[in-house]
């Protein structure tokens, strides 16, 4: 049977299709989710795209978490599907709760959007596991409010048990402490970074394949997961 990704699109979602894109590039058969349904389709896993959902009203994320099919999504994170957050929807996952710690605005204050170098500090998440321990990936990042930021209990939490999947390396573009562009849960099933991989899935369009490997990931994990 045909693995199958989930895609959500929010008011406000600019990086849906590119996520759908990257999702069939791996080879998975890429479903799309509306932010007011309930239902997710049968799938296997679901990404939370980038862009600014609701307007980032409030906070980024704050509104979104609250959509019915967030609460399907939490639903089935807690019951073990894998659930991957870029951008926005890094924000969305923490302000639901399923990640720690919370995402603010950027040191300065400046928009920042570059290709930036990150190294791959876990890669036994579901999300990660086709990278080399230690590997450096050129993704794009682009981001108002992509410093991380948490209490020194959770950071040290974090990097204790091995859940700071991402960190930036050549210098760090919003201010995140600890340099931490992405982390996981404890079952390392649920991903959230800030950087953009759906956008180097392919080096004609992108600066880099190196994001591709995220979905890759994904795909391995749903093919061994039990029927």
């Amino acid at each position: 049977m045909t693995a199958k990704v989930g895609v959500i699109t929010f008011p406000g979602t600019l990086d849906d299709v590119d996520a759908a894109r990257a999702v069939r590039y791996a080879d998975v058969e890429a479903v799309s989710l509306w932010h007011g349904d309930h239902d997710l389709s049968g799938v296997d896993a679901v990404v939370v795209p980038g862009g600014f959902s609701y307007g980032d009203y409030l906070r980024a994320g704050a509104i979104a978490r609250f959509a019915p099919v967030m609460g399907s999504v939490i639903d089935a994170a807690r019951k073990g599907m894998p659930v991957l957050g870029i951008c926005n929807g890094f924000q969305v996952l923490c302000e639901a709760g399923l990640l720690p710690g919370a995402l603010v605005r950027n040191h300065k204050l400046h928009f920042v959007c570059r290709d930036q170098w990150l190294r791959v500090e876990n890669t036994q998440t579901a999300w990660t596991t086709r990278y080399e321990p230690g590997a450096e990936i050129l993704v794009p990042v682009k981001n108002g409010e992509g410093a991380y930021m948490a209490d020194e209990p959770t950071l040290d939490a974090l990097d204790g048990e091995g859940r700071v999947v991402f960190r930036y390396v050549g210098g760090n573009p919003n201010g995140s402490r600890r340099d931490i562009a992405g982390i996981s849960d404890p079952t390392g099933r649920i991903v959230g970074l800030m950087p953009h991989p759906e956008h180097a899935i392919d080096a004609l369009t992108g600066p880099s394949d190196d994001g591709l490997g995220m979905f890759l990931s994904a795909l391995d994990a749903l093919q061994g997961a039990p029927a």
